[in-house]
């Protein structure tokens, strides 16, 4: 059983039905997660002149059950992972299986400003390294000041004309030499002090308002995209005080993906790991996948 119709999950389900096994892979809503609300992906190998993230979802979801792996669509409610047979509980029916992978992945935490989600994929974006190219020689706006912003704005530093830093606090999070690398960088503006008071926009984000937190000033800052790098939210809720979650709620899982647990892995977004892309997400759940056939195997 898996949990999650990401890419982790329907690799998982990939893996796990070519291998023999009965696949049940459970989704609450469409196929792809994060991936399938993304317009373009470009950073995914086979693909030269990008896919559409809706449409790389589907396409794996019918790799996968073209070797038998069966969707079920359904909101999982409740969850028993010990013992030897693991029971889900939706509303309609309760699915049972000697293993499962959770793949339930992991979502952007948001500003909560007004217009953000509505210019998702139109000007905001909560990940440099999928959507950075988009926005080759023209001026961008990065929120946030831990290690994620940063390593964002240096790896945009390198493709686009200028970049505005904004940081609600004086000073970043991350270590002294990351912002020293920042500096070096030439193209970069710090805005300490400030959060996002507005984004301005026509058809697409066309720039920002930045509010002073102590002043209370406002600046105009023309920019054609913002990298919202705030952190992340696990959807790990369901399977809380069962397996291990780090500090973060993000699962703690090696990179055989076991988890605490006997017969439980963890593959994607949801897991402890310093990269979280779509490729990553993919190869996890193979090596998930791979890891609950050798356990049903002992």
């Amino acid at each position: 059983m898996i949990i999650g119709g990401g890419p982790a999950g329907y690799t998982a389900a990939l893996y796990g039905a070519r291998a023999g096994l009965t696949v049940r892979l459970i989704e609450k809503l469409a196929p792809g997660g994060q991936m399938g609300t993304t317009d373009m992906v470009d950073n995914y190998p086979g693909f030269p002149d990008g896919i559409n993230g809706f449409e790389l979802a589907m396409k794996m979801k019918a790799g996968a059950e073209r070797f038998g792996a069966r969707t079920i669509s359904a909101q999982a409610t409740g969850l028993e992972l010990s013992g030897d047979v693991k029971t889900l509980r939706t509303p309609k029916e309760d699915y049972k299986a000697r293993t499962v992978i959770l793949a339930t992945g992991a979502q952007p935490r948001e500003l909560g400003i007004p217009n953000e989600r509505e210019l998702r994929g139109r000007g905001v974006s909560y990940c440099a390294t999928c959507d950075g190219m988009f926005y080759k020689g023209k001026t961008v706006a990065v929120v946030g000041g831990g290690n994620t912003a940063v390593a964002d704005a240096l790896y945009l530093s390198r493709i686009c004309e200028k970049i505005y830093l904004i940081h609600r606090r004086d000073k970043l999070r991350a270590p002294q030499v990351q912002q020293q690398n920042l500096e070096k960088a030439g193209n970069v503006e710090f805005i300490w002090n400030s959060v996002v008071k507005e984004l301005r926009f026509e058809q697409r984000l066309t720039g920002l308002t930045a509010g002073h937190k102590e002043t209370g000033g406002l600046r105009e800052l023309e920019c054609a995209g913002v990298f919202i790098a705030v952190g992340q939210v696990p959807e790990t809720e369901l399977f809380k005080g069962q397996v291990e979650l780090d500090s973060s709620g993000y699962v703690v899982a090696g990179e055989d993906c076991r988890t605490s647990i006997p017969g439980v892995f963890a593959a994607g977004d949801l897991r402890a790991k310093p990269l979280r892309q779509i490729v990553t997400a993919a190869s996890d759940g193979a090596v998930a996948a791979t890891a609950a056939q050798e356990f049903l195997d002992m």
